[in-house]
């Protein structure tokens, strides 16, 4: 702007120096008709009074385009300056009234991974709306080259610094889950930035080692109506614990779940859930720590049939657990689905009880080894059915499912019913029509 403000100013100026020239040319010269001589000049400085009139038009012009361009940047939620702000954020843009015209901040949660790049070139790539879908990257560890890396986005993303680093104490049997400590630390403080300082009413959370699907953004948009209407969901999430290419059906990309198992890797949370949640936050382990009875209360989230986010992270607090064994190969959906346009309104709870289970029990019973041997593949969709802890553990590891539990809940169960493919047909691990509820001590 101020480049265009220089040209305009250089012009103008140069636009009165030559007919001043002119002028002083006229008056020196001669008088051979005086009047045509005093035509001539009356016209001259009729000229070089339009082009003063002009030229202040102009720079009224100039400093409309400046206001506005500011006032534009601050509605965006950008920073005025190219470096990221340290420690204070720029006002959020206006929330609209809509559901479907919300913002929905994606909030980064980084460390010490410069392949963070990865995961915000493709937020970038995908957002439709810088508007409806800013970017916030919180950084804690104080890492160097992770920080050049976020900075070198300029504008496009705020980038904000977790300001405590200091060593957490924890008891001596923890010393080795010290950056579990540090984690929730951050989330707590991150989360805090979001609602409290951008005072957001929603928020889409990952992690710098997650690659996002071509409708990502869709689908949380699509989604965020459901979890506002419907109290008996707290979260929706990206991703499929049970994602595995070849058990998930990949020609129903647009197929959504409820899950009684809060699965992360890419969720949309409200503000009221953190004001519910921030008194209590814990010291670390915060994910299992909302698998709890005490902290789900009930309460269900929205998951996929085909995952909208992958991690592509093996290093980090965890040291890999589950990533060369089922992370590493979960499938990210590569087909845009136009959620915002499906009727989703089977996923509310009456509804998706109603039809679901009668889905699930209506299918007929098979034996693991039938399934295994690939046999009664007339029946089409079956139903595994178990007893108890063990033979769901059993079945699970059997068919290649996540075994683990966390408070009796199973990974992307609903009423303790597991839905995947198993060798090209849909398979629900199920227990016994009469469930009564989880049994936490089968974690």
């Amino acid at each position: 702007m101020p480049k265009k403000r220089n040209w305009v100013v250089w012009g103008a100026a140069l636009f009165i120096a030559w007919h001043g020239l002119l002028l002083l040319f006229l008056w020196s010269r001669p008088s051979s008709s005086s009047s045509s001589s005093s035509s001539l000049t009356a016209e001259v400085i009729r000229l070089a009074q339009d082009a003063e009139t002009e030229l202040e038009r102009q720079k009224n012009l100039l400093q409309q385009i400046h206001r506005y361009s500011h006032l534009w940047g601050q509605r965006r939620g950008v920073p005025d300056t190219p470096k990221p702000p340290p420690l204070a954020p720029s006002p959020p843009p206006p929330l609209l009234p809509e559901p479907s015209g919300a913002v929905l901040p994606v909030l980064v949660m980084a460390c010490d991974r410069s392949t963070v790049r990865r995961c915000l070139d493709k937020l970038l790539r995908y957002r439709p709306s810088a508007q409806r879908f800013p970017l916030i990257v919180s950084q804690d560890c104080g890492h160097a080259e992770t920080a050049r890396v976020i900075a070198s986005y300029g504008d496009a993303v705020a980038h904000i610094h977790q300001p405590d680093l200091a060593e957490i104490p924890v008891p001596p049997e923890h010393r080795k889950f010290q950056g579990y400590y540090k984690i929730a630390r951050h989330y707590r403080w991150a989360l805090g930035q979001v609602f409290h300082t951008f005072r957001y009413r929603a928020a889409i959370v990952v992690e710098d080692d997650l690659e996002v699907a071509p409708d990502f953004f869709e689908y949380f948009q699509a989604a965020f109506p459901l979890l506002l209407a419907d109290p008996s969901l707290w979260c929706v999430s990206a991703w499929n614990d049970n994602g595995k290419e070849q058990m998930v059906d990949v020609a129903q990309a647009e197929l959504l779940y409820r899950t009684d198992f809060f699965p992360g890797l890419g969720w949309l949370l409200l503000a009221e859930l953190w004001e519910e949640l921030e008194p209590k936050w814990p010291r670390a382990f915060w994910d299992d720590w909302m698998r709890q009875p005490e902290q789900r209360r009930g309460r269900s989230c929205i998951r996929p049939e085909v995952s909208r986010t992958m991690t592509f992270g093996r290093k980090g607090v965890s040291h890999g657990q589950f990533f060369d064994q089922y992370l590493k190969f979960i499938k990210l959906n590569d087909r845009f689905v136009p959620f915002t346009q499906l009727d989703l309104s089977y996923l509310k709870k009456d509804e998706y009880e109603r039809s679901f289970l009668a889905k699930v029990y209506a299918a007929p019973e098979v034996r693991v080894e039938e399934l295994q041997g690939n046999r009664r593949r007339e029946l089409g969709t079956v139903r595994l059915q178990y007893s108890g802890r063990d033979s769901f553990k059993a079945f699970a590891k059997a068919l290649g499912l996540m075994d683990d539990l966390k408070s009796g809940v199973p990974r992307a169960g609903y009423r303790g019913i597991v839905s995947f493919v198993y060798r090209g047909r849909r398979v629900y691990l199920a227990p016994p029509s009469d469930w009564t509820g989880y049994d936490p001590s089968w974690s």
